[in-house]
């Protein structure tokens, strides 16, 4: 069964999110979505500085089996990808919450963070 960890948010489009000290959010994909998607080859990452709207398709993972986008879960700017997944896209499956992160984004209202899945809500959403 996938980890769902319960100090994150999540999205019904398998994002995770998780609230940084300085007030950024780290976004990465879920375990149920890595499932889905097999072993990522590539990875095309948001440009930091980019304003995004929520729901809005920002960046492409790319795996074995096919490519999918990877959605805003909320509205704001966009303030870092992580670059190492330039050279090592595995990351996000090797460590989906922690090396293999998306990227980071301030968010245009902190409030949004409320209206995301909790991590019980998700796993109800993804069970088999």
């Amino acid at each position: 069964m996938a980890q769902v960890p319960s100090n994150l948010k999540y999205t019904e489009s398998h994002e995770w999110l998780r609230p940084e000290a300085d007030g950024t959010i780290t976004v990465g994909i879920t375990e149920h979505a890595q499932a889905e998607l097999g072993d990522l080859v590539y990875v095309e990452l948001p440009e930091a500085g980019r304003q995004v709207e929520a729901r809005e398709a920002i960046c492409v993972v790319e795996s074995t089996k096919a490519a999918s986008d990877v959605y805003a879960p909320i509205a704001g700017e966009i303030v870092a990808g992580n670059d190492a997944l330039g050279e090592a896209p595995q990351l996000v499956n090797e460590q989906p919450f922690e090396g293999g992160w998306l990227f980071r984004i301030k968010p245009a209202n902190a409030a949004d963070l409320d209206s995301l899945l909790s991590a019980e809500d998700y796993a109800e959403a993804t069970k088999d």
